[in-house]
């Protein structure tokens, strides 16, 4: 991970985070472990538990719990463990939080933990979360949104999940995806990547969306755009990267195409109504590792990777490397602007300061190896006058 090894020499050559205590709440694999130890070479104490039940690798937790100061996280969590850990993180009152969902930062309010300095904020749903808070008065520190900087979201999100999310569908169903109909749930950043690599594959892409200006774009794009309702009749494979509750339903199993898959790339377990499944399927069973089937009442049958929790994580091993070394990056960098300037920040939602973000920008350029132009004097002259 040269990008966060860049960005991060200076602060762990000189401590600079000596005497910070920081709670680390991210799906805990191998490039997770790394940002991990960097944190604690910089001279932290970092406690680190999961953002997800299921995605935690067990042998990169049993590794990194000999380099920091407490792990508290194995796969397979029940709810129970799951909110357990978290909880535990907070005993340690941390001053910082690093966190992928909002689950920490909400359980630091409902629990009004009062060390907490400053926190960080990985993805789009829990970007949301914590914008709620802030709407409601209701936010107690300051939030860097992480996910809201131009090297995550652009890479991360799109490429990243984009080329994740497919990795872990054909490790868990081994299925060919050309000539399939995919439908994409949301055209958002993580939609349009999805979107984008199930084309270069072959597939024929569907796009459903709420929103008319991505629902155009997606459209401008070359994509079929329907309802949900039209879509689940022609769906081979059904993938929902929304962010919001109750995608796929009860309507949509009443009409759906017998043999379709329905994977989950947004952050949380509930675009797809598995309660429903669970309650009404006419018979359940295991047919492969991370896939589930389901008989419904119709007699038609569907296929649940990964136990509809995040496909890429549970079923493969999430985004790859290029990708996450600018992500941590940003999280590290906004971990360091938080420990230097919290105390002049209001409990707000901050975005990472554009030079910081170019920063990442610059040492990712540095360690691909690729060399661009720079604005000579006179360009920049040229941009800052109103005269041609």
């Amino acid at each position: 991970m040269s990008v966060l090894e860049r960005v991060s020499r200076e602060a762990r050559e000189r401590k600079a985070f000596e005497g910070v205590r920081v709670g680390l709440v991210l799906h805990l694999e191998a490039k997770t472990a790394v940002l991990a130890e960097y944190i604690q070479e910089a001279g932290a104490e970092v406690y680190v538990a999961s953002s997800n039940p299921e995605t935690t690798q067990d042998d990169v937790a049993a590794a990194l719990a000999r380099k920091v100061s407490g792990v508290y996280v194995w796969r397979g969590e029940t709810p129970e463990e799951y909110f357990g850990n978290i909880r535990r993180i907070l005993e340690k009152k941390p001053d910082f939080i690093i966190d992928d969902g909002a689950d920490c930062i909400v359980m630091a309010h409902e629990l009004k933990v009062s060390t907490i300095k400053g926190a960080t904020e990985e993805t789009t749903t829990g970007v949301r979360r914590v914008r709620v808070l802030e709407k409601q008065g209701a936010l107690m520190f300051p939030v860097i949104a992480v996910n809201d900087a131009k090297t995550k979201y652009l890479f991360d999100n799109r490429y990243g999940t984009g080329q994740s999310s497919i990795d872990g569908i054909l490790r868990a169903t081994n299925i060919l995806l050309a000539g399939k109909r995919i439908v994409v749930a949301s055209y958002g950043w993580v939609g349009r990547g999805i979107a984008m690599r199930l084309r270069g594959m072959g597939a024929k892409v569907i796009v459903t969306e709420v929103d008319p200006i991505k629902a155009l774009e997606a459209h401008m794009e070359g994509f079929e755009v329907m309802p949900m309702i039209k879509a689940a009749k022609v769906a081979d494979m059904i993938i929902t990267a929304t962010g919001v509750n109750k995608v796929v339903t009860e309507e949509h199993f009443e009409v759906i195409k017998d043999g379709c898959f329905l994977a989950n790339a947004g952050r949380f377990n509930v675009e797809v109504d598995v309660e429903w499944l669970e309650r009404n399927a006419k018979e359940k069973r295991e047919v492969r590792p991370n896939v589930t089937e389901y008989v419904l009442p119709n007699g038609r049958k569907v296929y649940l990777p990964a136990k509809r929790r995040l496909v890429n994580l549970v079923a493969a091993d999430g985004h790859p490397i290029e990708v996450m070394d600018m992500s941590f990056s940003g999280q590290f960098t906004a971990l360091q602007y938080l420990v230097e300037n919290y105390e002049k920040l209001e409990p707000k939602l901050y975005k990472l300061p554009r030079e910081l973000d170019e920063k990442i920008a610059w040492a990712k350029l540095e360690a691909e190896g690729i060399r661009i132009d720079k604005l000579k004097p006179e360009q920049i002259r040229y941009l800052e006058s109103w005269r041609l």
